[in-house]
């Protein structure tokens, strides 16, 4: 009997109605596990809203005239392991040398036990920003113990939990010295001795700020330079070559003229070098990144910043601090928020939103793990190793920059940390290619000055392989054959180790979390209680409105972590990465392609800093048109409405805007009579219009094309916030709205993860008349920098490089008919859930036919009059139920602003509006005197294991009432471990580092 045709004999009906394409192509397979409800849920929610398809529900909610009229043109969507297997390929173009560049990047060794559990946790990096501390516990006490780290080891009490980068951290330590001179004194001196690309960033930062910025030696200083004086001073501590001077005169005299002296320093460095706030620094900023966080071509890492207690209110970025729960005992929160951007708007001490949270999580958990003497010890071995190299370095012949080649020479000397400036022998002044090119042979990267003097940098990596690698290159190619111990000997007789007067003799992380979890299982259970105490995607969908808390598949983390993108240093010649310059180039078409416009910068690191880069960009469009006319730039208006979120109004400031506030009409929508009368009053000094679409409301404006026409006709350009665009991508465009710039949350729309508070990524796109003024950046400039770039915004070229391939990966993966589909999926997701509790609370903004785009706003306001509820009960209430709060009191006090996402099953749908169904009934209860107003589950939300298990229950309802409310709890229970936390107690009592441990409860 013949099988060669079995194909196509009945046999073969099992196939059914499938085509053979179907059997062999699992490449839309992502699509379907990246969104969450299945078809047949998709057809049950769109035929309760009265649609058959998510064409007619996009066509009915995105007004007509904004709407693409082709798809996307993005490829095909491609299988998970065949992307994966594709994406080794790119990656493998990558060469991953050993670098000693430094400059602030060095390399590190990320702990296996914290590489695993932690950055490639979902347990840790799907944690949202830490707004609704009892459910975040966790990840709190370790930023708490990144804190008490950094404060210890800098000398200074007081500590954030975490910045952008060490040059942003640096720009952001200027900004606070204007600010605490209440901007009487207006001139800032930065080192020249500083890293290049932080002197270069804060130049960009000082322009908008309006300070008058120097840069030059320390021995010209002028304390009278600029209005009023200089508010601060800037030094690197050791410097960018590797210099460790004594600043405590500069300091003192500082001191003396009213200016503060900010230290840039080095972290590991500082377990041997006396701390700056010793010598007198009055702030210390820098990096964490040696602390257990790969390169990763410049990111994300996280930034310290350090000060005195009186200087808390303007210190920018996070501040973790100790309060107490309703219960009396410890419990941790997000201090003195009353500074922040989403508060004071434009008077906010910085534009700070998305930090780098779980970076900082990571460095902390490094400092548990070694402790204070395993610090040392990499500290000293890192030391060793370099002051071995440079004496052998000086037997080839060759000086380092502050010894004498004669090991008995004694003037001038000055002690070696980790890095060494080299001068070549007499004779050899230009061989220094010739030393670089034979360092690359040997697969090293060195640093190479403009001058013909090379630098090297030494991290924990180090080992004698890697010596002597390093003096056959400085051999010209030929091996030394010298003894490392001997060198080592030599350099120590020579002073090269001796920090003398500059030497630690304080202790430093004297607490007990440092010195108890040094065994991997200590550690290993340490990271999995703080973890449980933390909720995050792993157990419930997080249903934040303007956040877009979205899956985070496994399959667009694990290229993170791959050492081809990882241990690569920013400042590598491009041709060892050529791989990520692919995947730039590809990233960069498919962003333009998404928001209409011409051309991407992926270096701002941050959502916020995408906000002032964009209006950095359009300044400088301004200022070009105005130079060409002979006329200075006088257009610095930026309206904003005033639903706009916090971080617009302060990136503007930044940016040297003056905000006019734009009003809301009782829709929600902008008042565009307002904005008419606003733009034409400001006709000739009008700059930018700011505005998120769809609206902060969430709603879709018909009237946005109008808004666009009229910025224009009135001489601005308009900047598009994109923190909504989970509602546009594949529908319309920020470019099809008739916008001109707009940055992009990769942590948002595109899949990066929030980490807890970061990182995030918010690469601008812009229109073709804005191309020419993308950033640009002093070591490397990008390829879309502009023929009149502005200055860096961020520290690296382009930015937190690494993460890039999160977003890379997932529109790859979903290609342009997967993401046109996950926008209709969550429009159609918001609307299901906005009828579902619209006959339980009032939806208080919609459309002209009733719908909402991706998000919605439920009102709570008369909750409080009727039954003495506030939306704050309801949010702590949800923790019961296992839920994340929504956004609360954003951008209208009193309500609760609810973003699904299209990752969620309509399953997850229900539970949560189940929750909230139940949380108005047991409000009506309250209503009705069924419950008592305060002694109710809402007013004692949440509810703690302790509490409900205690011997003694004194409320008016059940232990079964305040724990477990409906059945599916019983299933699975998510326990918040403090009760309602105190926050005015924790800010009249500001402790922000771990207390002795006897104040523990």
């Amino acid at each position: 009997m013949s099988t060669a045709s079995t194909s196509d004999s009945p046999a073969a009906s099992h196939l059914g109605d499938a085509d053979a394409k179907t059997l062999l192509d699992f490449a839309d397979g992502f699509i379907r596990r990246h969104i969450g409800p299945s078809e047949g849920e998709l057809t049950d929610m769109l035929g309760r809203l009265g649609f058959s398809t998510l064409d007619e529900l996009s066509d009915s909610t995105v007004p007509a005239n904004i709407r693409l009229d082709q798809p996307l043109d993005i490829p095909a969507p491609r299988g998970e392991s065949e992307f994966l297997s594709g994406l080794k390929q790119i990656a493998a173009k990558n060469r991953v040398y050993r670098s000693c560049i430094g400059m602030g990047y060095t390399g590190t060794v990320t702990p296996p036990v914290i590489l695993r559990n932690v950055m490639e946790n979902p347990g840790w990096y799907t944690q949202y920003t830490p707004y609704q501390a009892e459910i975040s516990q966790g990840r709190l006490e370790a930023l708490l113990n990144f804190q008490t780290m950094i404060a210890d080891l800098t000398g200074l009490p007081l500590a954030g939990a975490s910045l952008l980068d060490e040059a942003t951290a640096a720009a952001e330590a200027m900004g606070m010295c204007i600010a605490i001179s209440n901007h009487k004194k207006c001139g800032f001196y930065a080192s020249d001795q500083c890293h290049p690309q932080t002197l270069a960033l804060l130049q960009t930062r000082a322009e908008g700020l309006g300070v008058e910025l120097k840069i030059g030696p320390l021995s010209e200083i002028d304390f009278e330079h600029g209005k009023g004086g200089l508010g601060g001073v800037l030094v690197q501590y050791p410097t960018t070559d590797g210099q460790i001077h004594d600043y405590s005169d500069l300091a003192a005299r500082a001191a003396k003229a009213g200016c503060l002296v900010v230290a840039s320093a080095d972290l590991l460095g500082l377990t041997l070098l006396q701390p700056p706030g010793e010598w007198g620094a009055d702030i210390c900023v820098g990096s964490a990144q040696r602390f257990g966080v790969p390169m990763g071509l410049g990111g994300p890492h996280a930034a310290f910043i350090s000060t005195h207690d009186k200087y808390a209110r303007k210190l920018p970025g996070r501040l973790i601090g100790v309060s107490k729960d309703s219960h009396g005992n410890r419990a941790l929160r997000m201090a003195i928020q009353t500074r922040e951007q989403h508060i004071r708007r434009d008077k906010a001490t910085s534009n700070i939103c998305t930090a780098q949270a779980l970076l900082a999580i990571i460095s902390s958990f490094y400092g548990v793990y070694h402790g204070p003497d395993g610090l040392r010890q990499i500290a000293a071995r890192t030391q060793a190793y370099t002051c071995a190299l440079a004496r052998g370095l000086q037997r080839l012949g060759h000086s380092i920059d502050g010894h004498a080649t004669d090991p008995n020479a004694s003037d001038g000397r000055r002690p070696i940390f980790d890095t060494i400036r080299i001068r070549l022998g007499k004779g050899r002044m230009h061989a220094a290619r010739q030393v670089a090119d034979a360092a690359r042979e040997r697969q090293i990267n060195l640093r190479e000055y403009d001058d013909g003097s090379l630098g090297v940098t030494l991290d924990e990596t180090v080992d004698r392989a890697l010596i002597a690698d390093l003096l056959a290159a400085f051999n010209f190619g030929h091996f030394t054959g010298f003894d490392v111990d001997e060198l080592l000997a030599e350099a120590d007789d020579a002073g090269m180790l001796d920090f003398g007067s500059l030497s630690r003799t304080s202790a430093f992380m004297t607490h007990e979390v440092f010195h108890r979890y040094h065994s991997e299982t200590e550690l290993l259970r340490y990271i999995f209680k703080l973890m449980g105490r933390d909720l995050s995607l792993a157990h419930s969908m997080i249903a934040l409105g303007s956040c877009t808390m979205k899956l985070n598949a496994t399959s667009e983390m694990l290229p993170v972590t791959w050492p081809e993108f990882s241990d690569i240093h920013p400042f590598a010649p491009d041709t060892q990465w050529r791989g990520y310059t692919q995947m730039f180039r590809e990233l960069e078409r498919w962003l333009s392609e998404v928001t209409g416009f011409a051309a991407v910068s992926l270096q701002p690191n941050a959502g916020a800093q995408g906000e002032y880069a964009g209006l950095l960009v359009i300044r400088a469009y301004h200022e070009h048109a105005a130079a060409k006319l002979g006329q200075p730039n006088v257009r610095n208006v930026c309206l904003i409405p005033t639903s706009a979120h916090g971080t617009n109004p302060a990136s503007a400031v930044m940016a040297g805007m003056k905000v006019v506030a734009v009003k809301c009409d009782n829709r929600g929508d902008v008042d565009v009579e307002d904005l008419r009368s606003k733009a034409t009053q400001y006709r000739d000094q009008l700059s930018a219009l700011m505005i998120t679409y769809p609206s902060t409301h969430g709603v879709f404006e018909s009237t946005i094309r109008e808004v666009c026409d009229l910025i224009h006709e009135n001489g601005g350009q308009v900047y598009m916030d994109g923190a909504n665009m989970n509602a546009q991508v594949g529908l319309t465009s920020p470019g099809k709205c008739g916008a001109d710039v707009c940055h992009l949350n990769l942590h948002k729309t595109f899949c990066i993860p929030h980490g807890g508070g970061g990182p995030g990524m918010g690469p601008i796109s812009v229109a073709s008349q804005l191309v020419p003024f993308l950033p640009g950046h002093p070591i490397q400039r990008p390829d879309t920098a502009g023929e009149f770039a502005i200055g860096p915004v961020s520290a690296s070229p382009y930015g937190s490089s690494s993460i890039l391939t999160i977003s890379y990966v997932y529109i790859a993966m979903m290609g342009g008919v997967g993401l046109r589909k996950a926008t209709q999926v969550a429009i159609l997701n918001a609307n299901y859930m906005a009828q579902r509790l619209r006959e339980h609370y009032d939806v208080l903004y919609t459309d002209r036919d009733g719908r909402v785009a991706h998000e919605f706003i439920i009102d709570c306001r008369d909750f409080e009059k009727t039954a003495g509820v506030k939306v704050e009960d309801i949010t702590k209430r949800l923790m019961d139920y296992g839920f994340h709060g929504p956004t609360m009191s954003f951008p209208v006090p009193g309500t609760l602003m609810i973003e699904p996402t299209e990752s969620e099953s309509k399953s997850e749908l229900d539970r949560f509006c189940d929750a909230m169904i139940a949380i108005r009934e047991e409000i009506r209860e309250i209503e009705t005197g069924s419950m008592d107003r305060e002694d109710n589950p809402l007013k004692h939300a949440p509810h703690t294991m302790a509490a409900v298990s205690d011997d003694e229950w004194n409320h008016g309802y059940s232990r079964q009432q305040a724990a477990w409310p409906v059945a599916w709890l019983r299933d699975a229970k998510f326990w918040p471990t403090v009760g309602r936390i105190d926050n005015a107690y924790g800010d009249r009592n500001l402790v922000c580092s771990c207390p002795p441990m006897d104040d523990y409860s």
